[in-house]
This record gives C-alpha cells, structure tokens and sequence, in this order.
C-alpha cells in the first residue's frame, strides 16, 4: 500500500501549533493588541511559559511586539497578518468544538 507523503510545510504549521499555549494565545490576541499581562491574566500561563512562546511566534512573524515607551515601560503583543490568518482555522475549530466536544469527557 502507498502511504500519503506528508508536506513539510503542513507538519511544521502543526508542530507550531501543537506547542504547548500557541493556539490559545493565537486565539486570544484574535481579540486584538494586549498588554503581557492581560495575555497571562486571561488564558492562565506562567510568565515563564508565556514569554518563551511570545519569542516563539514572534520568531515565527505570527505574533509582533511593541515597546512602548512611558513609565512603566509597556509592552504589547498583536497579531501579523500571517497571525490573522490562522483565524479562520481557530474559528471553525471553534464551530466545530461547540457541537462535538463534551466537556464533561474532560
């Protein structure tokens, strides 16, 4: 039998998103520019964790950091383009999780 060779491209974008956080924060910043905190604050990360994916999918250019200089210094985290891309994919996950998914399975 012939096995279906799988695109080097399709297996990274699964191994970004498979990386423990990506996807919710991915799914959170859909919302729009956030502040470091209120990313942590809302999905529930450690500062450790969170920060190292941040630098992961800015790597990546899904996710773009901006410094912006006062007292505090604030810092704030928006999707690219390629980041708004995905958001098609996160919302028919989305559509799809409401009708299949049991949370009580959890």
């Amino acid at each position: 039998m012939d096995q279906k060779k799988i695109c080097p491209r399709f297996e990274k974008a699964l191994k970004i998103l498979n990386h423990s956080w990506n996807t919710l924060l991915i799914y959170q910043l859909l919302e729009g520019p956030q502040r470091y905190s209120t990313i942590k604050n809302n999905v529930g990360i450690s500062s450790r964790v969170l920060t190292e994916r941040l630098k992961e999918l800015e790597i990546e250019n899904i996710v773009e950091r901006t410094v912006i200089p006062s007292t505090p210094v604030v810092i704030e985290y928006k999707l690219t383009e390629k980041g708004h891309a995905l958001a098609p994919v996160l919302k028919a996950i989305e559509q799809w999780s409401s009708m299949w998914v049991n949370i009580e399975e959890l």
